[in-house]
C-alpha cells in the first residue's frame, strides 16, 4: 500500500500546497490590484473552488474512459497554466481568470479513484487518512511559507512556485506511481443517486465538508485584512501569527487521526473541531489585542487540522463500495462549493457588516452544526474475507444476501470474491459455507 499511496498523496499534497501557499496573503495582495473590491477579492480567494466543483464529475468520467494517469496529467497542466496567468496578472479580473483555471484541473476525485484502484478495500480508510494527513501537512507548511516568501519575493512569485510544483507533480506521477490494474467489479446492487443523496449520515458529512471549507476560506479572507487594517501589521509580519497556528495545528493532526481511526471516535473528533471553530471565530472577532487575536487563529488551525486527516475516510465509511466514487464526488463538490461561498460571502459581509456580528452568527451556526454531528453514529468496523472464485459456487450467490453481510463483489481480474461483513452477526466459516 505504501508504495502506491505515498506518491499519490505527495501529488495531491503538492497541488494543495500550491493552492494553500497564497491563501494567507492573497486577499491583501488582490485588494491592491486595478478594479478590486472586497467582493471581487472574495471571489479570487475562493474562485478556484467553483471550477473545482464544476469539473469534479467530468474529470472522473474522463479518467474512467481514458485512464487515471493521463487525466491527472491534464489537470496538473491546467493548474500550472492558471498559476502562470495569476503570476502575470496586473488587474483583479485576470487574477480571477487564473484562479478559475487553477481550479479547472479538478484531479482530487481522480487521485482518490486511483488510490481505490491500487489499494485493497480494508486498507482504503488508512490510505484516505494518509492522503488527508499529507493535505494537512501541506496546509500547515503553506501557512509559514506563504507570508514569508510572499513578503520577501513578492506574492506573484508564489504563483510561479505553484506552477513549478504542478509540473514537478507530473514527474512524480509518471516515475513513481505504478499503473493501476485492470479490475472489473460485479456488484450485488447498482448505485442509485437517491440512496446517496438521501442517506442521512452522508448528508451530514456533506454539510460538514461544506461548512468546514467555507469557514476556512472566510478565515483567510479576514485574518490578513484585519491584521493589516486594524492592527497595522505588515505582510512580512504575518508569519508571527501563522507560525504558532501551524505548529499547534500540526501537533493536533496525528492524535486526532489516531483517536478517530484506532478508537473509532470520529464523531467526537468532529464535534471538538467544530467547537474550536466557533470559539476561534468569537475570539478573532471580539478581540481587542493582537495576542488574543493570535490565540483565536491558533484555535481555528487546531480545529481545522483535527478534521482534515479524517474527513474523506469518514465519508467513505458510510458508503458501499460501488457508491464510493459517487459519494466522494458529491462530498468534494460540497466542500468546493463551501470554499467558493466562504470567499464570496466573506468579501460581501466584510464590506457591509461588523466583524462582531459576523462571528456571533458563525458561532451560532457552529452550535447547530455540532448538534447535527452528535446525532450521527460512529461507523461500525467491518471485516473482509477474500475467496477464490474457482473454489466456490457462485450459483449460490443469493445466499450472500444475509443480514450480517454488508456487501460483496467479484474482482474478475484477480478472480476473487470480496465480502464485507459484520463479525457480530456472521463469521468467516459461515460465509464460506453459504457458497459451498
Amino acid at each position: 500500500m505504501i508504495k502506491s499511496v505515498l506518491p499519490l498523496s505527495l501529488i495531491i499534497a503538492l497541488r494543495f500546497l500550491g493552492l494553500f501557499l497564497v491563501l494567507p496573503v492573497i486577499s491583501v495582495y488582490a485588494i491592491n490590484l486595478e478594479g478590486a473590491t472586497t467582493t471581487l477579492v472574495g471571489i479570487v480567494v475562493g474562485g478556484y473552488a467553483l471550477t473545482q466543483m464544476l469539473f469534479q464529475v467530468p474529470f472522473g468520467i474522463i479518467s474512467d474512459k481514458l485512464g487515471r494517469k493521463g487525466t491527472i496529467v491534464m489537470g496538473l497542466i491546467l493548474f500550472a497554466l492558471g498559476s502562470l496567468i495569476c503570476a502575470t496578472s496586473s488587474d483583479i479580473y485576470s487574477l480571477m481568470l487564473g484562479r478559475f483555471l487553477q481550479g479547472a484541473g479538478a484531479i482530487g476525485a481522480v487521485v482518490t479513484a486511483m488510490i481505490s484502484d491500487l489499494v485493497k478495500e480494508e486498507q482504503r480508510p488508512k490510505a484516505m487518512a494518509t492522503m488527508g494527513m499529507f493535505i494537512g501537512i501541506s496546509f500547515a507548511v503553506s501557512m509559514l511559507a506563504g507570508p514569508t516568501l510572499g513578503s520577501a519575493l513578492g506574492v506573484e512569485s508564489l504563483f510561479y512556485i505553484t506552477m513549478v510544483l504542478a509540473l514537478g507533480s507530473i514527474f512524480v506521477l509518471l516515475k513513481m506511481v505504478p499503473n493501476p490494474p485492470h479490475i472489473t467489479h460485479t456488484y450485488n446492487g447498482k448505485t442509485k443517486l437517491s440512496s446517496v443523496l438521501l442517506n442521512a449520515n452522508l448528508v451530514k458529512m456533506n454539510i460538514t465538508n461544506f461548512l468546514q471549507k467555507g469557514l476556512m476560506t472566510f478565515a483567510f479572507m479576514i485574518i490578513p485584512m484585519v491584521l493589516l487594517r486594524s492592527y497595522e501589521w505588515q505582510m512580512s509580519d504575518l508569519w508571527q501569527v501563522y507560525l504558532p497556528a501551524m505548529i499547534f495545528g500540526f501537533l493536533a493532526m496525528a492524535p486526532a487521526a489516531i483517536i478517530a481511526e484506532k478508537k473509532g471516535k470520529f464523531k467526537e473528533i468532529l464535534v471538538i473541531g467544530i467547537a474550536l471553530f466557533g470559539i476561534s471565530y468569537l475570539v478573532i472577532g471580539l478581540s481587542s489585542s493582537t495576542f488574543v487575536f493570535i490565540i483565536g487563529v491558533v484555535l481555528f488551525f487546531i480545529g481545522f487540522n483535527m478534521h482534515e486527516p479524517i474527513m474523506q475516510s469518514l465519508a467513505t465509511k458510510f458508503a458501499k463500495v460501488h457508491q464510493r466514487g459517487l459519494v466522494l464526488g458529491i462530498f468534494n463538490s460540497f466542500g468546493y462549493l463551501g470554499t467558493f461561498l466562504g470567499g464570496l460571502l466573506g468579501g460581501m459581509f466584510f464590506e457591509n457588516a461588523s466583524l462582531s456580528a459576523i462571528v456571533i452568527a458563525i458561532a451560532i451556526i457552529c452550535a447547530l452544526w455540532a448538534i447535527l454531528i452528535i446525532t450521527m453514529p460512529n461507523p461500525t468496523k467491518k471485516k473482509f474475507v477474500y475467496l477464490p472464485i474457482d473454489e466456490y459456487n457462485l450459483d449460490k450467490k443469493e445466499n450472500l444476501e444475509h443480514e450480517g453481510i454488508d456487501e460483496w463483489y467479484l474482482n474478475n481480474t484477480e478472480k476473487i470474491i470480496a465480502i464485507k461483513y459484520n463479525d457480530e452477526k456472521i463469521d468467516e466459516e459461515s460465509i464460506k459455507a453459504l457458497l459451498k
